[in-house]
């Protein structure tokens, strides 16, 4: 029963509504204009009455299944099934109808299916593609609707485009997935049998040909040993002949085809022409020379007779036993070994060795072991050594050596390549200097100290003394820059001497410089970094093979511990740099240079951070992160959690340390270190996610105005000043640490 068309008894259905547009009725589909009325809904996409619109959505509802799109999650799946469909013959009298085998694809990213027919010999019909991949719509009067995955079994029928196929079989991977959708598949048919194929059978049976066929087979032969070559070295003794001589061949064996050729090792200034090749490549035989055959009598088949007229049309008998064959002998690979003699057209070629291919072939195939080799050759005499005069003293040796080796005297050549990346190049100096004092029993002279710069691009040494007041000593350089032999060697030589290198200097060496002895004493900061950063040259900075020497004395690893901690009454885990030095040329039984116990202190050193920025520090890891493509972050993080037992946030400094190193972030040492120590707080523990914050250079950049990277400049005023005093305490626990593990 209705209300009664009163106000307030009747409600407005455009409430709400914002669409109000009218639906076309014209399309394009595939560019052909089309009426699509039908499947129009009304005013503002709402249904008209009476209409049933296609589903927008898949059967299945949503949740269910993987969140990925089909074209992700079913991409390069396909569903094959094996069908047939009969096609009637109306112009053919031999034929009433034929059955015609095909493959339908249906391919689960977007359900389109494609019908493909495998081509048959002289079949007489185009074959290939039936049916274009696209989606197929049902026969009517469901042909708005499309095939999908549940309209596919075996032994049913379906319709594409009034063209029954009927599917007999499919593939496993189609079995597997119907299967797992709950389709119950039925039990495989069969093509019924066609009798216009089966009549194209029988004749093809009566073409095949009964007489006897040669069975010689080269092709697969040559398919499979081709470019495999035996190499055998020999010699030809010719010298019974007149102006003959032994001369060197090497006879190579073709696999493939069982030929044979001959080269000539012709030498420099043999008095004989270019023209290597002895033999060319052919069958050789073994009882050569012989008779040239008559015309026909060689051939690769024997026929023994021939029907019909000559020429195109006729037919003819093959002779399989070869009866009226020539029987000629070749040489096979199992003729040649080393020392067999061959026979190559009245030639005695003596087999002397071979290569290691062949020697291989004929341990595999023949298992031949032995290959010991005929020596042919006179031992080559001894090699004369070159003998220079010795220096005389003038000029320098190069120069000396450089008027030995020509008519034309040269002057020396320098390393050129080494000038160039060694050379001063902006800031980077490439000059070591060390501090020296002279070891000498004159009072005067003890107290002198000079600046030892040795250059890199051309391994020359020079002297400099700093002034010093009231010394009474003029100050200046003490030696010109030069290349300086090492002393103890003999100076009118033919040899050259050897001279100073780089890995000579280091902190603690004795260096004899022209009679002058001095100790090395110090080194600038540039010569420390530099040394470190190459410390595949320089081993005394070489912090791995110093570590490596001190582990083995772990078997005084107690004892070590001990010492450290009793320097450390106030349980700082760490000393003062004087007091570590002491502690290190004890433990190491004096193995330790002076250089090696800087290196060890400069890399464990706790470094004076108070006035540097965190975000400075912050900045510079971020830089390092960013160079070295880290954005592992998120695992980082999960390595903190699992550490965080009891997940208040907070890890303690040395756990945090383990885990970065554990984890290879690629961030220098003692960056890290510096960071670390600012991020703690005053019961020793580090927010480990404010950290990371901070270290995240993708989510959270920091932006500073100061230089990221300052290089350490070479001064060159530097006086001598101690570089120790830059190094104030060392952290001994990671040293410790890093030697024998902390005792839990």
């Amino acid at each position: 029963m209705a209300l009664p068309l009163l106000p307030g008894n009747c409600f407005n259905r455009n409430l709400g509504k914002e669409k109000f547009h009218k639906s076309q009725h014209f399309d394009f589909t595939n560019k052909i204009p089309k009426w699509v009325g039908e499947a129009k809904p009304g005013i503002g996409g709402e249904p008209l009455g009476g209409q049933k619109l296609p589903p927008k959505h898949s059967v299945f509802p949503r949740g269910v299944g993987s969140d990925s799109p089909s074209w992700v999650a079913f991409d390069k799946q396909v569903l094959s099934f094996d069908a047939y469909f009969a096609e009637d013959i109306i112009s053919s009298s031999e034929e009433a109808y034929r059955v015609r085998q095909c493959k339908i694809y249906f391919y689960l990213e977007d359900d389109t299916i494609q019908v493909v027919e495998p081509e048959i010999k002289n079949s007489g019909i185009p074959q290939g593609t039936i049916i274009r991949r696209h989606r197929i719509p049902l026969p009517p009067p469901n042909d708005e609707e499309f095939y999908t995955v549940e309209h596919f079994n075996i032994n049913q029928e379906v319709v594409f485009y009034a063209r029954p196929y009927m599917i007999v079989d499919c593939d496993q991977f189609t079995r597997n997935f119907l299967r797992k959708l709950g389709v119950r598949l039925n039990t495989p048919g069969s093509v019924p049998p066609d009798p216009f194929t089966a009549s194209r059978n029988k004749m093809y049976e009566y073409m095949n040909p009964l007489r006897p066929y040669d069975p010689m087979d080269t092709l697969r032969q040559f398919l499979a040993l081709d470019r495999h070559v035996l190499r055998f070295y020999g010699i030809w003794d010719d010298r019974e002949s007149l102006f003959g001589d032994l001369r060197e061949l090497v006879v190579h064996y073709f696999l493939a085809d069982d030929t044979m050729e001959v080269l000539e090792v012709v030498k420099s200034n043999s008095g004989r022409d270019s023209a290597p090749v002895l033999i060319h490549r052919m069958k050789l035989p073994k009882n050569a020379p012989v008779d040239l055959p008559r015309p026909g009598q060689i051939t690769t088949h024997t026929v023994l007779n021939v029907f019909g007229p000559m020429g195109h049309g006729s037919r003819y008998l093959l002779d399989r036993l070869e009866t009226g064959a020539l029987e000629q002998d070749f040489y096979k690979d199992c003729d040649l070994k080393i020392g067999a003699i061959i026979n190559a057209w009245g030639r005695r070629i003596v087999l002397c060795d071979c290569d290691e291919f062949t020697k291989e072939y004929y341990k595999n195939k023949y298992g031949v072991e032995d290959f010991n080799p005929v020596q042919y050759k006179a031992p080559p005499p001894p090699k004369v050594e070159v003998k220079y005069p010795p220096y005389t003293g003038f000029g320098s040796e190069e120069d000396s050596l450089c008027s030995c080796l020509g008519m034309v005297p040269k002057p020396p050549q320098r390393d050129f390549k080494k000038f160039l990346e060694k050379d001063r190049q902006g800031l980077e100096s490439h000059v070591l200097r060390f501090l020296a004092i002279l070891i000498t029993d004159n009072p005067i002279d003890k107290d002198r100290k000079f600046i030892v710069s040795y250059y890199l691009s051309d391994d020359t040494i020079q002297v400099f003394e700093p002034p010093q007041r009231n010394s009474g000593i003029i100050s200046g350089k003490f030696l010109e820059r030069i290349r300086i032999a090492k002393p103890g060697q003999e100076t009118f030589k033919s040899e050259m001497s050897e001279f100073f290198t780089a890995q000579d200097l280091f902190v603690g060496a004795t260096v004899n410089l022209f009679g002058h002895i001095f100790h090395l004493v110090d080194a600038d900061e540039y010569a420390f970094i530099y040394m470190e950063n190459n410390a595949h040259e320089f081993p005394r900075a070489n912090i791995n093979i110093i570590l490596n020497k001190l582990k083995k004395k772990e078997a005084k690893s107690r004892e070590i511990k001990q010492t450290f901690a009793a320097s450390d009454p106030g349980r700082s885990n760490k000393v003062e740099y004087e007091q570590f030095r002491k502690i290190l040329r004890n433990v190491s039984d004096g193995t330790l240079s002076e250089h090696e116990i800087m290196t060890v202190a400069r890399y464990y050193s706790v470094q004076d951070d108070s006035d540097v920025d965190v975000n400075f520090l912050l900045a510079t890891a971020q830089e390092q992160l960013k160079r070295n493509n880290f954005e592992d972050f998120s695992k980082l993080k999960d390595f903190f959690v699992h550490s965080d037992r009891e997940r208040n946030g907070l890890l303690s400094l040395q756990t945090s340390r383990t885990i970065f190193k554990g984890f290879r972030i690629p961030v220098a040492d003692d960056l890290l270190r510096m960071i670390l120590t600012r991020h703690e707080n005053d019961q020793g523990q580090i927010d480990y996610m404010k950290l990371l914050t901070g270290l995240n250079w993708r989510e959270h950049p920091i932006r500073t105005s100061q230089p990221l990277e300052i290089l350490v400049k070479c001064e060159e005023g530097w006086t001598g000043e101690p570089v120790a005093r830059l190094v104030k305490d060392v952290c001994y626990l990671m040293l410790l640490e890093d030697l024998f593990g902390l005792e839990k």
